[in-house]
């Protein structure tokens, strides 16, 4: 599964043909090749215009006066329709070739295509609706962006077979007006723990789990799919979700090789959802799902320069998700925009049978994430900065981002929101008494592996539970790079913990744990000083709300500077770089458990005054965009018809 190139089963262009040219919405084909041909025609001169159609004209002439049959006479008819046809192709050519994709141009018409690499959700949107290009072009264009920088960056493992067949139906839907949902058309990446019935492996990057098939699609997959989302891959993501090893690094696995991410040579991709990330922050999909359980949304969203949403715990759902921890386990968005996430956890949120946390939701009507992206959002807020999570004393780099978050503070104070600064959480000094954590989460997987392991109707390695995997994991070292990465984090599920989460046990450290974490942490922070939210750099965000289950949304905040004074650092096996400059970082917005709408509008507000993202650029990145599979498909359609003309004359027809 770790191919240098990543091919999709169907035909690319075969595909590509399936639908007609820049043909999206309802109205009828011959009133939208009118209006390609207005369209197009005003970017020429008025002469080659004119020469058009002297040359269309004694096209027709010559061909009505070498009829020579009725028969003919029909097939004449026919070739004279494809003329206005072929007319429209050519201007749309003309008018593709001479438009751009940045977003600072745009054609005469007022259209443009979207760069992918910044391409922005209702972007995509408007010109899906408006006929510009089709999900087919969607799709093969990112197939080709995913093929040129795979090999180095390994952010994907695998393309869906079917991806171009459901965009070709996507788009015959779109053309008779039966648009499915919001994200009708639009090309989802999922990080390859989250279950799929269809012909795509679901592996948490293991061989073990290679031929393993779920009984139906995972709930938010289900989701996304009524949505009208097209399930284009499977991201790599570090092993396990990186609950298998101590001395292996972020973004490895058996299936998928190593994910290194785009803004520095060999850079760390940070966290389990590190393909998800890597992927998105160079416009190899719209958006993507993660997961998290301690930090694996948020972590690689922000060191790949992205939006990350960790929903409340039970707000998504996680059936038919490779679990680690049924009270920290989460699903959500990783995009390049506040308002992309919002799309995605709008689409993907909601209760579930299946996932009985899912109950918990407070909402009889979820609240409308995407119109809670709103500017002015923070005017008006009470927002408290927890100075005792960040630790003492730091490295200079560690100084750096400090010291833009200060600056960031004098943002959102410039919004009219009030900052109540330097705030003492006590839970932190608690949580450090004790692994309560730790316990938590290893007797949660203990008893989470096993029904996972029962909902499958195909289990070819035969697991049964987490000594079954360790045991099989050991067998096939040489699949598993075992031993050269250990089982150790495994084994001392069972040694150091021991039992599932219906012991004694467990429930003394998970109360302990949510002690410190709300009474004495987030929760008794935003009751005590009557905040609207915490804002803390998201390299410190992470441990409170995994605990607790709450949610937290991170934002693209700064990178580290570029000037020498940053030490590049490796990681702990020598792999990869975790320290360099250019590498971004974020800023996270901390709430109480089902508190993301309000989250959304204070990031989104901060993220429009700020547009750090657009700052901040890859050492690599694809080439291929929107206009190119564009100008490729109507040269092949131009071909197509010039080809029959050749056949019709061939034999004989004039």
């Amino acid at each position: 599964m770790n191919n240098t190139e990543i091919q999709s089963n169907a035909d690319m262009d075969g595909q590509s043909e399936a639908v007609e040219p820049l043909l999206g919405t309802p109205g009828g084909k011959q009133r939208q090749q009118q209006e390609k041909i207005h369209q197009a025609s005003t970017l020429l001169p008025f002469k080659a215009r004119l020469f058009l159609l002297l040359v269309s004209l004694v096209c027709i002439f010559t061909l009505q006066n070498a009829i020579h049959d009725l028969e003919a006479l029909g097939k004449i008819s026919n070739m004279l329709a494809s003329v206005d046809e072929l007319l429209a192709l050519v201007l749309t050519l003309l008018w593709v070739q001479q438009s751009c994709a940045t977003p600072s141009c745009s054609n005469g018409g007022g259209k443009k295509f979207p760069s992918l690499l910044n391409a922005e959700i209702p972007d995509l949107i408007k010109g899906l609706d408006s006929g510009l290009f089709t999900t087919v072009d969607l799709v093969n264009a990112y197939i080709a962006r995913i093929n040129e920088v795979n090999s180095t960056l390994k952010a994907v493992t695998q393309i869906n077979p079917d991806a171009l067949s459901i965009a070709a139906d996507l788009d015959a839907a779109r053309a008779a007006g039966d648009k499915k949902g919001p994200l009708h058309g639009i090309p989802i990446l999922l990080k390859d723990s989250i279950g799929t019935f269809d012909k795509m492996e679901n592996t948490a990057g293991s061989y073990a789990l290679v031929g393993a098939k779920v009984p139906e699609d995972s709930t938010v997959v289900a989701k996304l799919r009524k949505a009208g989302a097209v399930i284009l891959g499977k991201a790599n993501m570090s092993q396990w979700a990186n609950f298998r090893s101590f001395n292996s690094s972020n973004g490895w696995s058996s299936t998928g090789g190593q994910t290194e991410g785009a803004y520095f040579p060999k850079q760390d991709p940070v966290g389990s959802s590190s393909g998800s990330g890597v992927a998105i922050s160079i416009g190899l999909a719209a958006a993507s799902l993660g997961t998290e359980t301690h930090g694996s949304i948020i972590a690689p969203a922000q060191m790949n320069n992205l939006v990350g949403i960790k929903p409340t715990v039970g707000l998504t759902s996680r059936h038919l998700v490779v679990p680690i921890s049924e009270r920290q386990d989460t699903i959500g968005p990783m995009a390049r925009t506040v308002k992309d996430a919002a799309y995605l956890l709008a689409a993907i949120a909601g209760k579930d049978s299946k996932d009985n946390y899912t109950s918990s939701i407070p909402f009889e009507t979820l609240p409308d994430y995407v119109s809670a992206c709103q500017l002015g959002s923070l005017s008006g807020k009470r927002i408290g900065i927890p100075r005792n999570l960040i630790p003492s004393p730091l490295p200079q780099s560690f100084q750096y981002i400090v010291s833009s978050f200060n600056t960031a503070l004098g943002v959102l104070r410039e919004a009219n929101a009030t900052i109540i600064d330097d705030l003492y959480l006590p839970g932190q000094v608690l949580m450090n008494l004790g692994p309560y954590q730790m316990h938590v989460v290893n007797a949660e997987f203990i008893s989470a592996l096993p029904r996972y392991f029962a909902s499958l109707t195909s289990n070819p390695a035969n697991l049964t539970d987490l000594q079954s995997l360790i045991d099989w994991t050991k067998a096939h070292g040489h699949l598993e790079h075992y031993p050269d990465r250990d089982v150790a984090r495994w084994e001392g599920v069972l040694t150091n913990t021991g039992h599932g989460n219906d012991s004694p046990y467990f429930w003394g450290n998970y109360s302990a744990q949510i002690y410190a974490a709300g009474p004495q942490g987030i929760l008794g922070a935003l009751k005590n000083h009557s905040l609207d939210a915490l804002v803390i750099p998201t390299w410190w965000s992470a441990t409170m709300p995994a605990m607790l289950g709450t949610p937290v949304v991170t934002v693209p905040m700064g990178k580290l500077p570029n000037d020498g004074s940053v030490v590049e650092e490796k990681d702990q096996r020598g792999d990869l770089v975790r320290w360099a400059g250019n590498l971004p970082f974020g800023i996270s917005f901390v709430g109480e458990g089902f508190s993301e709408e309000k989250l959304i509008g204070l990031a989104y507000d901060f993220e429009q005054k700020t547009k750090v993202r657009e700052t901040v650029k890859p050492y690599v990145k694809p080439k291929t965009e929107l206009r190119d599979v564009v100008a490729k498909r109507v040269q092949k359609q131009i071909a197509k018809i010039a080809g029959k003309w050749s056949k019709d004359a061939a034999d004989g027809v004039f």
